[in-house]
Formats: structure tokens, C-alpha cells, sequence
């Protein structure tokens, strides 16, 4: 008898709207068994399974999910854990609809299997139940690895050596575990505790953790090379791009690093528990159409703006961000300014943001990215009341290890020259990988190209 198709994908609970502004709690809720088992039930069980293909760490997907069809949640997690030590995170913030969720059999006419809520569901199950566990470590090797940043690239780097067997260093900048993991996603995406809990398996692997720890100021990446026989850096790219327009260097104006990092890693929002206070806004200005800049507009509703402005000149069908994300500021009630740009910001005599110039855009041909480029439309400029601004237009990468690290190759836009199929730069034995390498991208291709790297540095090791 032919399996029934259900066309629908299980909805996912979530907070209200109304709520969730006054609040960062996790807007979407998780499926509970039953909604898992129901969802699970919904796949076609293909026997080429596509969807493996779409994932940058190939998790078995069918397998794990026919798992759960059975109701076997802890054996799913395991079957998950076998090629991702992340799940509870990549099931969060990965975008399951651009990679596995795209290539779904079952999306060619209906819904695609939601395998991203189905991940969650199994991960927060397993630390529900209190069933986590550790990978299994191969016995020592005797080599020394160290990995220079602890985003996701870093964290796999570190996972998968430790796993076979080497002794692994992790070096922070910053005063916690996880990159952009902790510093860049807010509260409402990814829960601190979450992100903690996954990333404890590190050290429970005998990763040693080393935060406040500068490689190009504490330690050079050479002095490294005299203490370990091999190094990976992932040191994302994190540093803000401006705009360069009239304006910017005034009271307000942030770059989205500064005021994502005061609000998820130092805890901004929880003033005065929290000792890192942000000044509070009744009309901000958001500018960028990403995930960073949907980050930022609705982490300044809930810090209160009346008026939370996301200022993008390209149009809706355009924007980088995942729709889930966009769906959820548009709930939330972001006032959506498509098809403008700023062209300055205006200050009071005390040197505080008070307007911001705009000029409505239109769209030409398609530029290098493929999406259309938009062009100023003379004489529309308009302004807009506002006391502060974000700059979410992107991020490069920072040149502090880069220019101490002589004999590391860069590629014209700065990033790490890198072999594809290994990870492996111009200086012996020394790998990079993730947005240090390729530019601003997602978790799991972060943790796609950890994982090619790992499997090259113990090649290289041994």
C-alpha cells in the first residue's frame, strides 16, 4: 500500500508576537514527541536521499529521522552525533532551507521534511532526559594541535582531533567559548545555556580552552609552530564594514558587531544585573537586509524602540536573510523600509544622532552577486527621526593575526588562500577554514569546512 502523503509540515509552536517583544525568550517553542513523530512520519525514506547531500557534514537524515518515526529519540541523537557534535545549535540557526530542506524529494511538490526542527527536537530531547554523551576518543597520539578561534569551524576542528586521538589547545579572543555562536545570535535564536551545554562536550573530549587569548598579541601563530605540529585558524570575520556616508561617527551609531556583542555576550538587556549598559532608543534604524541586520532591528524592539526601522535598498525578494527570520520581524512589528539607502546621518548640537537621510533606490540589471543592483532615484531623498543607527551591511576579516602571521597567503579580498579539498594555507602546517576563508557565511558551512580540515591536519599528522 502506498505511503499517505501529508503535504504540510507539522507547524512549530512559538511565543506570541506581543509577548515576545518584552521579552528574549526563545521565540520558536520545539516540537513536542508526538508533533516529532508526526513530522518524522512524513518522509519518503528515499533511497538516494538527496537531502545527505545538501548537508555540508552529510548526516545520515534518513536514518535519523526513521528513528524517530520509531519513537528510538535517543538512538536519532546518536545517529546525528556521529557527524555533528552541534545538533541542538544547527537545528537552530542553520538554513535547513537552503541546504538539506532544499534538496527534499518531498519539496519538489509539497512542504520538505522540517529535518532542522526535527534535529532540535532529538538534541533538546537527549539533554531533556539527561542522556547527552561524549564521543568516543581514540587513544592519544602524542600530537599537539592548535586551533586558533572557538566559532563553529574552530569548535569542529577541536571536536574531531580531539576524537582521534591528539591533544588540542583552543584559543579565545574573547572571554567565552563559540564566536559568532555567542557574540553575534541573540538570546531569542539560541539560547546561552544551550550553547553552553553543547559546547561543554569539548572539554569533557580533553580539550584544553584557553579565552583571553590573543593570537597576533598574546602569541604569535609562529611561536605556535614551535609547540604544535599543527595549527587551524578560524578566526571568522568579524570586522565591521561602514558605509563611509556623513555622519557615522556619531553618538548612535553602532556597528552591528559592537551592539549584537553589548547585547548576546555581555548581556546588555539585563542592565543593571549585567554591568554593560545601552542607551536606550525611541527610534532606531537598522540598515542591511541579513540575518545580522534581523538580529539587531528586533533585539531594539525588545529593548523598547517605539519605532525599530529595517532599512534595506534592494527589495523583499532580494534579502539574504532566512524568511523564517523575516517572517518573525515582520510579526513582531519592524517597519520595513525596502528599496532605500542612506546617504547621511544627521546630528543635534551635542553631537547625538537625531535624522538619517534617505534616497529611494530602483533596480537595474543583476550585478556580480545575481541580484538585481539597485540605483539612486535623483531627488528622492527624504529623512527619517531616529537617535540611532546600526550598521549591518557586513563584515570583513580582522587583519591582526593576518599581518603577524608572515608567509600566510591572502586572496584579494583579504581572507586566507586556502587548498578547497584540504583546508591547508601557503604556511606548513597551518589549515583554515570557515568565514576567515570564504566571507561571511553560515554555521554549518563553518563546521563543513572544520571538518574537511580536520580529516587533513591528521593526514598531515600522522
Amino acid at each position: 500500500m502506498a505511503k499517505k502523503i501529508i503535504p504540510y509540515a507539522v507547524p512549530m509552536p512559538e511565543q506570541d508576537p506581543k509577548e515576545r517583544i518584552h521579552n528574549f525568550n526563545e521565540v520558536p517553542l520545539g516540537y513536542s514527541p508526538e508533533m516529532a513523530i508526526a513530522e518524522a512520519n512524513r518522509c519518503l525514506q528515499c533511497k538516494k536521499a538527496p537531502c545527505i547531500a545538501g548537508c555540508p557534514v552529510a548526516i545520515d537524515i534518513p536514518a535519523f529521522i526513521n528513528l524517530i518515526a520509531q519513537g528510538d529519540f535517543i538512538a536519532a541523537y546518536r545517529k546525528v552525533m556521529e557527524k555533528n557534535v552541534l545538533p541542538a545549535i544547527c537545528g537552530r540557526v542553520c538554513p535547513q532551507e537552503d541546504q538539506c530542506q532544499k534538496m527534499c524529494v518531498m519539496g519538489v511538490k509539497n512542504e520538505p521534511i522540517a529535518i532542522g526542527r526535527l534535529e532540535r527536537f532529538v538534541a533538546d530531547y537527549a539533554m531533556q532526559v539527561g542522556k547527552t554523551e561524549v564521543p568516543q576518543r581514540l587513544r592519544s597520539t602524542g600530537k599537539r594541535v592548535a586551533v586558533i578561534g572557538s566559532g563553529p569551524s574552530g569548535l569542529t576542528v577541536a571536536g574531531d582531533l580531539a576524537k582521534m586521538g591528539h591533544s588540542v589547545t583552543l584559543f579565545e579572543a574573547l572571554h567565552a567559548t563559540g564566536g559568532v555562536l555567542v557574540y553575534g545570535i541573540p538570546e531569542f535564536r539560541l539560547p546561552k545555556d544551550i550553547l553552553k551545554k553543547e559546547t561543554e562536550v569539548l572539554a569533557k573530549l580533553g580539550v584544553e580552552i584557553q579565552t583571553d587569548y590573543v593570537i597576533g598579541i598574546t602569541e604569535m601563530v609562529d611561536e605556535l609552530l614551535d609547540r604544535y605540529q599543527a595549527i587551524f585558524i578560524g578566526t571568522g570575520a568579524g570586522l565591521p564594514y561602514f558605509m563611509n556616508i556623513p555622519g557615522e561617527n556619531l553618538n548612535g551609531v553602532y556597528s552591528a558587531n559592537e551592539f549584537l556583542t553589548r547585547n548576546n555576550l555581555m548581556r546588555a538587556y539585563l542592565f543593571p544585573q549585567w554591568d554593560t549598559p545601552i542607551k536606550p532608543s525611541r527610534n532606531v534604524a537598522v540598515i542591511g537586509g541579513g540575518n545580522t541586520a534581523m538580529d539587531a532591528v528586533r533585539i531594539a524592539k525588545r529593548l523598547g524602540a517605539e519605532n525599530a526601522y529595517l532599512i534595506y535598498r534592494r527589495s523583499r525578494a532580494e534579502m539574504p536573510a532566512r524568511d523564517e527570520e523575516i517572517h518573525h520581524a515582520q510579526e513582531e512589528g519592524i517597519i520595513f523600509h525596502l528599496l532605500e539607502n542612506p546617504i547621511r546621518i544627521i546630528g543635534d548640537e551635542k553631537g547625538w544622532v537625531k535624522e538619517i537621510e534617505l534616497i529611494r533606490m530602483e533596480l537595474g540589471e543583476p550585478d556580480e552577486s545575481g541580484r538585481r543592483r539597485p540605483i539612486p532615484i535623483k531627488g528622492s531623498e527624504h529623512t527619517l527621526k531616529v537617535d540611532t543607527v546600526i550598521m549591518a551591511i557586513g563584515q570583513g576579516p580582522n587583519p591582526l593575526l593576518l599581518s603577524t602571521t608572515p608567509g600566510l597567503k591572502l586572496n584579494k579580498r583579504g581572507y586566507i588562500q586556502v587548498d578547497p579539498q584540504t583546508g591547508a594555507t601557503s604556511k606548513k602546517g597551518v589549515f583554515a577554514g570557515g568565514d576567515i576563508v570564504t566571507g561571511s557565511a553560515t554555521v554549518i558551512l563553518a563546521m563543513g569546512a572544520g571538518r574537511t580540515a580536520a580529516k587533513a591536519m591528521h593526514e598531515f599528522l600522522k
